[in-house]
């Protein structure tokens, strides 16, 4: 793979990322706004079972070398603090 088509799929890769990044928040987002309260096992099960997935995609990326492990944790990170400012928000 040439280091042009390289730089292509990882940049792809990341803005793929990143994208389910923000449909895990809009969708957490919307569940807080409209549907659970964020005790509710419904609302935890989602949550977990979205950051795992997210994680696994990461995991994924890592190892075909389409992202650094440092951008995925930062992207992981991330989403975790959106995540749980969203939490606090709703809970104050």
């Amino acid at each position: 793979m040439s280091t042009e088509i390289g730089t292509v799929h990882r940049q792809r890769a990341l803005e793929l990322l990143e994208a389910d990044s923000h449909k895990i928040r809009r969708l957490i987002e919307v569940q807080l706004a409209n549907l659970t309260m964020p005790q509710c096992p419904l609302y935890e099960e989602v949550l977990d079972t979205q950051m795992f997935g997210l994680s696994r995609q990461i995991d994924f990326a890592v190892r075909l070398e389409l992202i650094d492990a440092s951008e995925g944790k930062q992207l992981l990170d991330s989403l975790e603090q959106q995540l749980s400012d969203l939490h606090d928000a709703e809970t104050c």
